[in-house]
């Protein structure tokens, strides 16, 4: 259904040449860690299926349950768990080695083959003959970290990806608690890379970010969860997303603020 436009709607315009060529209604919700809202534009409360900025609280299970304790992951696989990479060596590596931990290889991700987001690797494997696999996807980090989490609980690994599988139904729990918001099959699609995504209100999106930020609002192992997840992909930006991308610039340029 159309939406009017408001006074206090937010508007991006894309001009072609000297004209305005279309507009965008854009919905904005700015919240502090106490649960107050600073300022909104838009619709604080439109449903938005969060997508890849969800990962740092999908990656939650794997700090709280000990599984990356118990695997000794390094902050650059914590970092990996939270990332949309762009399938560089350095995050290939990296994946692989989470699967390692885990006892596992790469053709248990179910996350779907994927070219790496740079012409240069993809060059780099056509020259070598190696065909894109689901370890190349920007999501094969989340997928080894989902991995990681099921082998360390005793869970069976195949099959991680479908909504009744044991890892989601943990990952559903943990996000309707940090977000507030129920997780069920009335507001359950499936995401790009095969795992079930749900609706967030975008307000409650923003509130739940805001306290992953310092580390508040869900009471002392969670709090030192999200702190840790939050240090990790500050001390390793590089694999949040990669080589020339503004994730990795803006997070090394605010260096840790």
């Amino acid at each position: 259904m159309p939406r009017s436009i408001s006074v206090q709607s937010a508007i991006v315009e894309v001009v072609r040449g000297p004209s305005v060529e279309c507009r965008h209604l854009v919905d904005i919700v700015i919240a502090d860690a106490e649960g107050s809202i600073v300022k909104s534009f838009g619709d604080a409360q439109r449903l938005v299926y969060p997508r890849s900025s969800i990962k740092s609280l999908q990656a939650l299970p794997l700090i709280e349950s000990g599984a990356a304790d118990r695997l000794k992951l390094k902050p650059r696989h914590i970092a990996l768990a939270c990332a949309s990479h762009n399938g560089e060596e350095m995050h290939v590596t990296t994946a692989r080695e989470m699967l390692a931990a885990a006892g596992l290889g790469e053709h248990c991700l179910e996350c779907g083959a994927q070219l790496p987001d740079r012409q240069s690797d993809r060059d780099r494997l056509a020259v070598e003959g190696i065909s894109p696999g689901a370890i190349h996807n920007n999501c094969s980090g989340k997928h080894s970290g989902f991995l990681c989490f099921a082998v360390e609980e005793g869970m069976d690994p195949q099959g991680y990806v479908r909504v009744g599988h044991r890892v989601q139904k943990a990952i559903a729990q943990t996000l309707s608690e940090v977000t507030a918001s129920p997780h069920g099959q009335d507001n359950c699609g499936i995401d790009g890379c095969s795992i079930p995504t749900w609706t967030i209100p975008l307000e409650n999106l923003a509130k739940a970010y805001a306290r992953f930020g310092v580390g508040e609002g869900g009471g002392r192992e969670r709090s030192k969860a999200m702190l840790r997840l939050r240090d990790a992909c500050m001390e390793h930006p590089e694999m949040v997303a990669g080589t020339d991308r503004f994730d990795t610039a803006i997070m090394s340029a605010l260096k840790g603020r």
